[in-house]
C-alpha cells in the first residue's frame, strides 16, 4: 500500500506534527515502507502456531535475594526540610 501526500498530511495533523514540504517525500516513502512491512507480516501463515501465555513458560527466572543494601537515612534527609511531622514532609496546600 502506498500512502499519498494527503494521507501523510492527515496523519501529521492528527499527531500534531509539523512536516515541511522538503520532508514530505521522505515521510511518504518511509511510512509506505512501514505499512508494506506490516502487510508482509500479516501474510504469514500463523494458523498452526500455538499462542504462548508467557515467553518463559516452563523456565525459572533467576532472582536476586531481596535484601536491603543501603542504610535508612530518612531522618538525615528530613533535617533539610522546612516542616516534618510523623516522618512525613509537610508541604503547603496548593489546591483549594
Amino acid at each position: 500500500m502506498t500512502l499519498t501526500r494527503g494521507d501523510v498530511e492527515s496523519i501529521a495533523h492528527l499527531a500534531r506534527l509539523s512536516v515541511t514540504d522538503t520532508e514530505m517525500p521522505v515521510y511518504v516513502s518511509s511510512l509506505s515502507s512501514i505499512i508494506d512491512l506490516v502487510e508482509q507480516l500479516n501474510a504469514a501463515d500463523t494458523a498452526d502456531v500455538e499462542p504462548m501465555a508467557h515467553p518463559l513458560e516452563g523456565q525459572v527466572q533467576r532472582l536476586r535475594p531481596d535484601e536491603a543494601t543501603e542504610q535508612d537515612r530518612h531522618e538525615r534527609y528530613q533535617l533539610n526540610a522546612p516542616a516534618v511531622e510523623a516522618a512525613l514532609y509537610i508541604v503547603p496546600k496548593v489546591i483549594e
